[in-house]
């Protein structure tokens, strides 16, 4: 299929991809639009039609790897089972994801806060919708009369959870992030007080 019939969102697909392989290859700052466009085998003028910039294209790659991550979470929740359980089904499923995909998770997490102003905001928006989810499964499954988690406490978790997978990237210990499932679950069920 040439690449004027291919569907915009296939093209926008590869685009992310693209983006994906040429950062973990040279790095954000060493990658160029040339990288990106090559690596998605799409025109320069794709590129444009789809992001204005370079530092777009990283936020929307973080953003839909961030999507996925969170499906992953929603997939993996069980209403049969007791929060506790769901919280840790589901943080044992997402550390999962994560390790399934170290390059990407390096890249994410180290590249989107290069952005500065841009990448911190795209992170606080995803860290939010996190945070939205685990207060529907915590409060919406607890128990009458335990207190519900309120949105800066979830916050807080998302925040801490986020620093256990960087101190795990930093460590090169990706492929054990399974092992934060305990430590995340304790820390979700200290900030319920359950």
């Amino acid at each position: 299929m040439a690449e004027t019939e291919a569907p915009i969102h296939e093209h926008r697909s590869r685009l992310l991809e693209g983006m994906a392989h040429a950062v973990a290859a040279k790095g954000y700052a060493d990658t160029t639009i040339a990288d990106i466009v090559r690596e998605a085998s799409v025109s320069r003028r794709t590129f444009y039609e789809h992001f204005t910039s370079k530092a777009e294209c990283l936020i929307a790659l973080y953003e839909a790897a961030s999507h996925n991550a969170l499906k992953v979470l929603q997939g993996a929740i069980d209403p049969a089972q007791p929060w506790q359980a769901q919280v840790e089904g589901a943080l044992t499923a997402y550390l999962g994801c994560m390790a399934a995909n170290p390059v990407l998770m390096r890249t994410l997490y180290i590249e989107i806060l290069g952005l500065g102003p841009q990448g911190l905001a795209a992170r606080r928006r995803v860290n939010q919708e996190i945070a939205d989810f685990m207060l529907r499964v915590v409060n919406g499954a607890q128990g009458k009369g335990t207190p519900p988690l309120s949105r800066q406490m979830a916050m807080a978790v998302v925040g801490g959870i986020n620093e256990l997978v960087l101190e795990y990237l930093e460590q090169d210990k990706l492929d054990r992030l399974a092992e934060l499932a305990v430590p995340a679950g304790a820390l979700v069920r200290a900030a319920t007080n359950g």
